[in-house]
C-alpha cells in the first residue's frame, strides 16, 4: 500500500454546531458536535430516528444543513456559504447491501471512480484494492455470482479506490447473516486501518459499534450524547440510558452511605467513583456484575428466579429480589444452575456507578 504518513490531519473530521430539520418538523439535528481522529473508526450508535442516518448524509454532500459546519481536515465541506458537491468532498461511501452495478465486472466496479487515471494506473489500483479487501482474482465476476459478504467487500473497494481522506459505511451488515457479519467487519476494519482513511459507520447494532469502532458515538434527539472508547462507554457510561442503551443494565435506586458505598435494594455496594456530592440517585451496575449463589450464604440477598434466557455463550437469568420492583438480570457464564422458582443468593462483585 501507499505510505499513509502524509495524511496526519488532513484526515480529521469536524462536525460542528449541525442543525437540520425537514420541513414544518422539528430540528433532526440540534447542534449535533463530532470529531473523528485521522485514521480512526468511529461508529455513529443510536435509535430510529436519532438523526443519525441525516447526520451521514448531511457528511457526504446529499443533504444540505441548516447550520453549522463539515470539515475534514482544513477544508470546509459545508458551512455558512459554502456546500461542495459529494464528488469534490473527497469521501468514499459504502451503503446498505453493496449497490454494485450489476452489468460491470467487479474490476469495472472498483475501478468506476477512478477518472483521470490512466488505464495501466487504473489496473493497479484495482488489483491492490481487490487483495487488500481479500478478493485477489475476483476481477473478471459478476456481481451476481458473489456472496453478499464478498458484495461489501467489493464496495469496500470500490470506496477505497480513488484514496479518499474519508469513508462512510451506511449500515453496511444489515443484509448479512449473523454468521458472515463478524467476518466481514474484521475485513473491513483491517482495510480500513490499512489504507490510513478515517472512517464513520452508521449502525444502530450495540454489538457491532462495540466490537469494530475505536470510538463510538451515542446520538439521542439529535445530539452526541457521549462520544468514547468503546470500553469508556460501556464502563463509565454518562447516564442510564446511554447505559442500558449500550448493553444490559441493572438500575437500582441508592442512598450513600458514610462510608462512600451505597445502599441499594442488594445490600451495600461499593462506589467506583466519587458520588460527586450526590446523597442519594441510581446505582447502575452491568450483570456480570453480579453473582448467583446459595441462598443462605452470608452476606447475600436472596432472591426468587423468575425466568432464565440461554443464548449459547452464556445466560441471563433473571431475578426478583424484595424490596425492588423490577427483577435483576444476571449474566451467568457456564452450566445453569437454576431454574424459574428456585431460591437464590446474590453477590455484587466490583463496584457501582451512581446518577442523579
Amino acid at each position: 500500500m501507499n505510505d499513509t504518513s502524509d495524511m496526519n490531519d488532513t484526515n480529521v473530521l469536524r462536525v460542528e454546531g449541525l442543525t437540520k430539520s425537514y420541513g414544518a418538523g422539528g430540528p433532526v439535528l440540534r447542534g449535533l458536535e463530532l470529531t473523528v481522529p485521522a485514521g480512526a473508526l468511529a461508529a455513529v450508535l443510536g435509535p430510529s430516528g436519532c438523526g443519525k442516518t441525516t447526520m451521514l448524509r448531511v457528511v457526504a454532500g446529499f443533504l444540505r444543513a441548516d447550520a453549522g459546519t463539515v470539515r475534514l481536515g482544513e477544508r470546509v465541506l459545508s458551512g455558512p456559504g459554502v456546500h461542495l458537491p459529494p464528488e469534490r468532498r473527497r469521501i468514499g461511501i459504502v451503503p446498505q447491501e453493496g449497490a454494485l452495478f450489476p452489468h460491470l465486472s467487479v474490476a469495472r466496479n472498483v475501478a468506476f471512480g477512478l477518472t483521470g487515471v490512466d488505464r495501466a494506473e487504473r489496473r493497479h489500483i484495482t488489483g491492490e484494492m481487490l487483495e487488500l479487501v481479500g478478493l485477489a482474482g475476483y476481477g473478471d465476476r459478476m456481481p451476481h455470482e458473489l456472496s453478499g459478504g464478498q458484495q461489501q467487500r467489493v464496495a469496500l473497494a470500490r470506496a477505497l479506490a480513488p484514496r479518499p481522506g474519508l469513508v462512510l459505511l451506511d449500515e453496511p451488515f444489515n443484509a448479512l447473516d449473523s454468521a458472515l457479519r463478524a467476518g466481514v467487519r474484521a475485513d473491513v476494519r483491517s482495510a480500513l486501518r490499512a489504507t490510513g482513511a478515517t472512517a464513520l459507520l452508521v449502525t444502530h447494532d450495540q454489538q457491532e459499534a462495540l466490537s469494530t469502532a475505536d470510538l463510538v458515538a451515542v446520538v439521542q434527539d439529535g445530539r452526541v450524547a457521549q462520544c468514547a472508547t468503546p470500553q469508556d462507554l460501556y464502563r463509565h457510561p454518562a447516564d442510564p440510558w446511554i447505559a442500558c442503551f449500550v448493553g444490559d443494565a441493572v438500575l437500582l435506586p441508592a442512598t450513600v452511605e458514610d462510608d462512600g458505598t451505597v445502599r441499594t435494594a442488594l445490600g451495600s455496594v461499593p462506589l467506583a467513583e466519587p458520588s460527586g456530592g450526590l446523597r442519594t440517585g441510581t446505582a447502575l451496575l452491568r450483570p456480570e456484575q453480579l453473582r448467583l449463589t446459595d441462598a443462605d450464604s452470608e452476606g447475600t440477598v436472596r432472591g426468587t428466579v423468575t425466568d432464565v434466557s440461554y443464548f449459547g455463550h452464556d445466560a441471563m437469568v433473571t431475578v426478583a429480589v424484595e424490596g425492588h420492583d423490577t427483577p435483576v438480570g444476571i449474566r451467568v457464564v457456564g452450566p445453569l444452575p437454576l431454574r424459574p422458582g428456585e431460591e437464590t443468593g446474590i453477590r455484587v462483585e466490583g463496584g457501582a456507578s451512581l446518577h442523579p
